[in-house]
């Protein structure tokens, strides 16, 4: 089963690796659920971690529907990851009526080629799993990352176990959102391809002067927070399967 971690820096890149991941997302923007990185921390990553790097393609925060000066610029980073060496992409766009969009996921996924595409947590937001399952196997991505529409995977183990059996082979299923070496084996039991987790550790700011009156932050984490993958927990997950 493959491993795939959810990094946000160098750093964390090389957590999931020592700890024995087999695959890397990279993204920013931790505090909206992940978005496009920078082209200089793709840059850097792919110099000095050799596991393959898919990049997250995702203009903002919030909702999945994107607007035509949006899915532009998606199309313009899309592009200067793949030159900058991107070994994959993570993304995906939704219809208002909460059905995927596979016109637009359908673009994508041809732009991206040859490079795969894994159709990202949209999909928990979708109205019907099982249709939507069926929408993504036909727009040519070669992976589904889901919780089984759930906070956690571990709450949507059911629906992993039925999206596995429903896509016969024809797509990856993998399971992301609260997994740990706790619940590892229950989740390798649904039948998934493969798992997700970001193994993050929350540490303080070296900041020792701390403004009582200003926040820059509106989520977590905020000015004085530091979030990086923990090589501990990841190789638990590893270890674990």
């Amino acid at each position: 089963m493959q491993i795939e971690v959810c990094c946000y820096s160098l750093a964390d890149c090389r957590a999931a690796q020592q700890a024995g991941a087999h695959r890397i997302e990279l993204c920013s923007g931790l505090s909206e659920g992940g978005l496009t990185p920078s082209l200089g921390l793709l840059r850097q990553v792919k110099q000095h971690i050799p596991l393959p790097v898919f990049v997250m393609i995702r203009p903002r925060g919030g909702d999945f529907v994107y607007n035509e000066a949006e899915q532009e610029v998606m199309q313009l980073d899309l592009e200067a990851a793949k030159q900058a060496g991107a070994d994959g992409f993570v993304l995906g766009g939704l219809c208002p009526n909460g059905t995927v969009d596979e016109r637009f996921t359908r673009t994508f996924v041809q732009q991206a080629a040859p490079l795969p595409v894994t159709f990202h947590r949209a999909f928990d937001l979708t109205r019907d799993p099982v249709d939507a399952l069926e929408a993504v196997i036909r727009t040519g991505a070669v992976r589904i990352l889901t919780s089984g529409q759930q906070p956690t995977a571990e709450a949507g183990a059911a629906l992993l176990q039925t999206l596995v059996q429903k896509a016969t082979g024809r797509i990856e299923i993998m399971a992301g959102a609260g997994v740990n070496a706790q619940n590892t084996q229950h989740l390798a039991q649904t039948g998934v391809d493969a798992l997700h987790l970001s193994g993050q550790v929350r540490t303080e700011s070296p900041m020792t002067f701390r403004s009582p009156h200003v926040r820059m932050a509106t989520a977590v984490p905020g000015e004085y927070d530091r979030v990086s993958t923990s090589e501990e927990r990841v190789r638990g997950v590893v270890e674990a399967i």
